[in-house]
């Protein structure tokens, strides 16, 4: 009676775990939005790059493949979270393709064609997979392996914001967000044993904490005119504006 009063207990907090980060990840999904009501009303994509949305897709469509019945048990959490941030990303990259100029939109649809085709060679080559352990952690390292990539785009921030001493390109909004969601799926993790769950979300709950204490530290030395929605890199200091997307930190699994 004690075990299975404990399991039920550890079953209750996986699942609120689970539907708190479904709420945070939320947040960041919505976060671009004012970033593409801008390019409409300019009916240009100006100096904003597709790249992210395109990082972050195949991210989302990685992990929620990693989350589906078919590689993992019981991780229904994940599959909902990353299946609503593919389609987030899918209607950022069709609304970047109609109104970027005509080089960049062949670039996107290229680009576009290469992760789907990449994903439909993960999806079949992981059903060849008879051992479903192994296919499991195959996928598993996968998923984690692009999570993680995803969650290293921040350290472009953190070291712009030390070097400028502004937080203008990193909205408190944002980093709350990913701490919230960070830390809901690393708990998640933790209740249901899996590290290819808890172990690329505690890399981010780390990395939303850094951004939070810059945040508090640097506020008062920030820019209250900013008009750029979306997080910029290093790459903004040479003149060039690199949209890091925040949603990609927010593909969790």
């Amino acid at each position: 009676m004690v075990f299975l009063g404990s399991f039920q207990t550890l079953s209750i907090c996986k699942d609120a775990a689970g539907i708190a980060g479904n709420i945070s990840a939320l947040v960041l999904f919505v976060s671009p939005v004012p970033t593409f009501r801008r390019i409409i009303r300019n009916e240009s994509t100006e100096q904003f790059s597709g790249l992210p949305y395109i990082y972050a897709l195949l991210n989302c469509i990685i992990c929620a493949w990693y989350g589906s019945p078919l590689i993992s048990s019981d991780n229904l959490s994940v599959t909902t979270v990353n299946s609503v941030g593919a389609v987030f990303q899918i209607v950022y990259i069709i609304l970047f393709i109609i109104y970027a100029e005509k080089t960049e939109k062949v670039r996107v649809i290229g680009l576009l064609l290469a992760v789907l085709g990449i994903f439909a060679v993960i999806v079949i080559g992981s059903l060849l997979i008879i051992d479903l352990d192994v296919r499991h952690v195959a996928i598993g390292f996968l998923s984690s392996a692009s999570l993680v990539s995803m969650l290293a785009s921040p350290l472009f921030i953190i070291n712009l914001v030390i070097k400028t001493r502004s937080v203008e390109f990193m909205p408190f909004y944002l980093s709350l967000s990913t701490f919230l969601m960070s830390t809901s799926f690393l708990l998640y993790g933790i209740f249901s044993f899996d590290p290819f769950i808890y172990a690329p979300n505690g890399i981010g709950t780390v990395l939303a904490i850094i951004q939070l204490v810059l945040f508090s530290y640097y506020k008062n030395a920030s820019r209250d005119n900013s008009v750029v929605p979306l997080l910029v890199s290093h790459d903004m200091i040479n003149g060039k504006t690199w949209a890091a997307v925040e949603e990609g930190r927010l593909s969790s699994s």
